[in-house]
């Protein structure tokens, strides 16, 4: 699969990097129970732990704001998808089971404390651009509005914006009958290469463990 990021992306943040991860003949359902659990607990413990913390201590959070900020979008008014599971925890609204994919995105997300989204790949066409949208772009996005792409980080095909780490797009979404999918993890700028490898590597075979088929990863920017 073709990926490119933006060179208008590439020089506002410099060091930008994303892994990219395609999964072939996954099986995508009710999450297990382990998966389940481990959500669950890990939200309770993170409560606790946010209790006596601002959010914007945590490096990866403040990370992503600053990235939101450098792009043109206010931080404090468009939350990257981590901050925004981070601030419904801070609250005590656990995040309750979806499907196995996005409770695993999901939980990936609390734990490394950045944005990850993942799309059903038979709904994505041709190459893919990591770029900043233009105020002409919009998509109807899972938090049920339309979105205004304007300004912000979108992964866009040959039909147009499909996924941002600020809410990702219905068009493309997972469901339980995908059995290819892309993966994209929006890796902090301050990792290395080698770091982003690791992460990204960790992040495939989590997945393919509860869902089986085989997956293909790279780290591209940086």
């Amino acid at each position: 699969m073709e990926i490119t990021i933006s060179p208008e992306l590439l020089s506002l943040v410099p060091g930008f990097k994303m892994g990219v991860i395609t999964y072939k003949n996954i099986e995508v359902g009710s999450s297990p129970q382990m998966l389940k659990g481990r959500l669950q607990l890990f939200q309770e413990s993170l409560f606790f732990d946010l209790e006596e913390k601002q959010l914007t201590e945590l490096k990866g959070i403040s990370e992503w704001r600053s990235i939101f900020k450098k792009t043109g979008k206010d931080p404090n008014r468009y939350r990257h998808s981590a901050e925004a599971l981070y601030r419904r925890v801070k609250k005590q609204n656990y995040i309750q089971s979806i499907n196995s994919a996005t409770d695993l995105n999901n939980f990936l997300s609390l734990k490394y404390e950045i944005p990850l989204g993942i799309y059903d790949l038979s709904l994505v066409r041709g190459k893919i651009e990591i770029k900043i949208g233009n105020e002409e772009e919009e998509y109807e996005g899972l938090n049920g509005r339309t979105n205004s792409l304007q300004q912000l980080i979108i992964s866009s095909d040959e039909l147009g914006g499909f996924g941002s780490p600020y809410v990702d797009s219905v068009r493309s979404a997972i469901t339980d009958s995908t059995k290819n999918a892309l993966h994209l993890i929006y890796l902090r700028p301050s990792m290395t290469i080698e770091e982003g490898q690791l992460l990204t590597e960790s992040v495939m075979n989590m997945f393919t463990q509860i869902h089986g088929g085989i997956g293909e990863c790279q780290v591209v920017g940086g």
